[in-house]
């Protein structure tokens, strides 16, 4: 597992977006039935899902919760030196989104930008690698550096209509994180570890260069589990996720806490990926964290990936002394298999309420060209 320390970069600022589109118990009851729905809502614990229409994209998330961020935060746009998007759902095979994101953000053209593709673990890793770029940066500039982190996905995308394993759990959100320099910010703790054997585990198999799509690639049909769906669509084991992070999980909690030095009595908050409310009471459980420290927040959003991370940090305390010092110990794990943790301390950090964005606030290729244009 890499074990990762990097001084001197804090977390300036966090703002999470959603579509303002709900899809609630009523639509999953009218797929599958009143007494399904029931029981799969009281297991998963999502009531209801935030879906975006069609058109509307990760980026287009990640871009409102990032023009909200910046306005709050002040920042002059020039003074950002890289932009980095994390997500499973871009905009296109090439070029990067990071890319039109520079562009439609308006940042300087010395900005790097670049793209990152992971799922669930992927706040964590960004995070980690936004981290190393700041304090890059500012070496190299004597001692100035500023990066934005955004991560979204829309997986509901991904989702075939009728699989009762996937449909009621996923969500859609974007999110943008803001770090910069500063001589007296915590360090900031990693650990990071992957498994590739369990990549058949959370699958889209086909829609990639591997296996391209077909005239029937699409196409749904029923499968060993009961659930009907296309090659297209994500195939989740939901037994085997459960193990899987019944495997890595808890050590990954412990590994970080030991080199953070940190006991599960420093931190204020444990914010692990939204996974499923049965798989995250279970691992609070194990690891015997109190309740009143562990962060649930996916009733009314669903499980949305990468972006759970800071969606739940938004929706716990952002109306809820946003500013104050807090030690967060953050866990994402799953698509890969690839997990992550982080101990962070966050202070001053600028939160601003949700970021609802409505369904015309989309973005095509022809604004790209007027932008490039301009």
């Amino acid at each position: 597992m890499a074990v990762l320390q990097v001084e001197n970069v804090r977390i300036a600022g966090l703002a999470s977006a959603v579509p303002d589109a709900v899809q609630g118990v009523d639509d999953i009851a009218r797929r599958f039935g009143a007494d399904e729905a029931a029981k799969l809502t009281s297991a998963i614990g999502v009531t209801n899902r935030r879906v975006a229409p069609e058109g509307l994209c990760a980026s287009d998330l990640c871009c409102s919760a990032a023009e909200r961020l910046l306005n709050d935060l002040g920042w002059e746009r020039e003074s950002i030196r890289a932009v980095i998007f994390v997500s499973q759902t871009p905009d296109y095979v090439s070029p990067a989104t990071a890319c039109t994101l520079q562009s439609r953000l308006g940042l300087s053209r010395s900005c790097a930008a670049f793209d990152i593709n992971l799922g669930c673990s992927g706040y964590v890793y960004g995070l980690a690698v936004a981290a190393q770029f700041v304090r890059g940066v500012a070496t190299a500039e004597d001692g100035s550096g500023r990066v934005l982190l955004l991560v979204g996905d829309t997986i509901t995308r991904l989702v075939g209509e009728q699989d009762r394993s996937t449909v009621p759990l996923f969500g859609d959100a974007g999110s943008a994180t803001a770090l910069e320099f500063s001589s007296d910010a915590d360090p900031l703790i990693f650990t990071l570890g992957t498994d590739g054997n369990g990549r058949d585990h959370l699958i889209v198999p086909v829609g990639g260069f591997r296996h391209p799509r077909t005239a029937t690639s699409g196409t749904a049909r029923l499968r060993e589990d009961g659930n009907p769906r296309s090659d297209e669509n994500i195939a989740m084991n939901g037994a085997e996720v459960f193990m899987f992070t019944l495997c890595e999980v808890p050590q990954m909690v412990k590994d970080t806490l030991a080199a953070a030095r940190w006991t599960l009595n420093d931190v204020q908050g444990v914010v692990m990926h939204q996974a499923n409310l049965f798989m995250l009471n279970h691992l609070r459980k194990r690891l015997k964290i109190p309740q009143d420290r562990f962060v649930l927040a996916m009733e009314d959003y669903g499980n949305t990936s990468c972006v759970s991370i800071p969606l739940a940090i938004t929706h716990t305390w952002a109306a809820n002394e946003p500013e104050a010092r807090r030690k967060l110990l953050l866990a994402g794990f799953g698509v890969g298999w690839s997990w992550g943790c982080a101990a962070v301390v966050v202070e001053r950090m600028v939160l601003p309420e949700l970021v609802v964005v409505p369904a015309n606030s989309t973005h095509s290729r022809k604004q790209d060209r007027v932008a490039d244009a301009a």
